[in-house]
């Protein structure tokens, strides 16, 4: 055993291993032709060859990874050989903490992370608060009148309230809630954007002036001092580094705020549309969480958040995860060239019968009785794993909680109809309009349900 100074003695990463099984080109050439979409393949693919396997849609193979310990091995255990090199949404969010590489998101990850934690979460709560008060509001007035909404809008409106209260410290006003809606139609339209990202630019180049408008005005107000009614926002943290730090210019305060925009509350809205389309076609998993405590518990706020778990499970945010392999490596046993791009899928992992007893059920238990669940931290990765998971999964579970604690016990969606397919963009998302009617509950789920007070701050149970 080699014993010099500076000698690691642990073993190169990579350097034998099986071959990863390849799809036959036949298959990926049926399915082409038969126009499906891109997540129909990765299913063949993992069906057929299991949670590390290969297929080409060009001259270099792609290495799908689906199976737990690979997910953990390539985003949690060694982010160093497997690198994100670009953002699809990089034309919108530009050099912001999502799409940011190497040590320019190390330091701006740095900045954020302490806003996300348990303590640094308190400064929100107000903020949260109001957010879904104003919805309970115009939702009361809804039921009041009979007046139709579409829940997804209201979902995205709600989320969009919240985030804007973090950001800039004021609620959303209409004016800016309607220049903002030019996210949502920039998310929905990259997709379909040219590959040529000159031409992609050019095609949403309207949206884009939208949100610079937006962006601009309120980083200039908060420039001005002008804080919200609840002090300060995340944009005023991000005007403070730029007064020390030279690399927070003008133009990447603009990216990041559109970042934390962008990701505060794109999943949050879409996570919460598809939550309500699956308690419409499964009525007692509302029922039950509402009947695990009275309003405000710590029992009703975990159930609650176990409906919101097992949504993302089935639709997670980030339902998938391109990397790019920086170095040789050994996957599970797989040997991995330098180079290769691999994707790895939450969203099939989640849909794994050999982990997730049929998968394709809503069963919001799965999350709140003992080994309902898998417990390899590569089973359920909703917002992704280790140092690049997403900043803001406490704040999403947090505001969708709260929310749906106003919500659930007052109005039943009844929908006039229902999205015949989900979209598969940067999120999955219903693919249409969500209309609906409220109606009143039949019974209250809980006795203090039918006392408690319509107007006023949520409370709850949990930290």
């Amino acid at each position: 055993m080699a014993t010099e100074a500076g000698f690691d003695p642990r073993p190169p990463a990579a350097r034998t291993g099986r071959p990863v099984p390849e799809a036959d080109p036949a298959l990926v050439e049926r399915w082409r032709s038969g126009g499906g979409e891109l997540i129909d393949l990765l299913a063949l693919v993992r069906e057929r060859l299991g949670g590390v396997a290969a297929f080409r849609l060009g001259p270099a193979p792609t290495v799908l990874v689906t199976d737990p310990r690979a997910v953990q091995h390539v985003l949690a255990l060694h982010p160093d050989r497997y690198v994100k090199r670009s953002h699809r949404a990089r034309l919108l969010i530009g050099d912001g903490v999502l799409a940011a590489t190497g040590e320019a998101w190390k330091s701006q990850r740095r900045l954020l992370q302490s806003q996300f934690t348990g303590t640094g979460m308190r400064r929100y709560e107000r903020r949260i608060a109001a957010a879904a008060q104003v919805t309970a509001e115009r939702w009361a007035a809804y039921a009041r009148s009979g007046q139709r909404l579409d829940v997804g809008l209201e979902m995205r409106r709600f989320a969009l309230d919240t985030i804007w209260r973090s950001l800039t410290g004021h609620p959303l006003d209409d004016g800016t809630e309607h220049e903002l809606n030019a996210v949502a139609s920039v998310v929905a339209a990259m997709p379909t954007l040219p590959a040529d990202t000159a031409d992609a630019r050019e095609a949403v180049a309207a949206d884009l002036a939208r949100i610079d408008a937006a962006a601009h005005r309120a980083i200039e107000a908060a420039r001005g001092g002008a804080a919200g009614p609840d002090g300060p926002g995340l944009l005023h943290l991000l005007l403070g580094a730029g007064a020390e730090r030279p690399e927070y210019t003008d133009r990447l305060i603009r990216d990041e705020l559109i970042t934390l925009l962008v990701a505060g509350h794109e999943t949050t809205a879409t996570t919460l549309t598809w939550l309500y389309l699956l308690l419409d076609r499964h009525p007692e998993a509302r029922e039950e969480a509402l009947a695990a405590g009275a309003p405000g518990s710590a029992e009703r706020g975990r159930a609650i958040q176990a409906l919101v778990h097992e949504t993302l499970r089935l639709y997670p945010s980030a339902w998938i995860l391109p990397r790019y392999a920086a170095e040789a490596d050994v996957l599970t046993g797989h040997a991995v060239e330098a180079g290769s791009d691999v994707v790895v899928c939450p969203y099939l992992t989640h849909r794994d019968p050999g982990l997730w007893p049929d998968p394709e059920r809503f069963d919001p238990r799965r999350f709140t009785t003992p080994d309902g669940r898998p417990t390899h931290p590569g089973a359920y990765l909703p917002f992704g794993i280790g140092p690049r998971a997403c900043l803001g999964l406490r704040f999403a579970l947090r505001e969708s909680t709260v929310l749906l604690e106003r919500l659930l016990p007052a109005h039943v969606p009844a929908f006039h109809s229902v999205p015949a397919k989900a979209a598969y963009g940067i999120t999955v998302r219903p693919d249409g309009p969500t209309p609906a009617s409220l109606r009143q509950p039949r019974t209250p789920a809980h006795p203090r349900d039918a006392r408690r007070p319509a107007r006023g701050r949520p409370r709850s149970g949990l930290a």
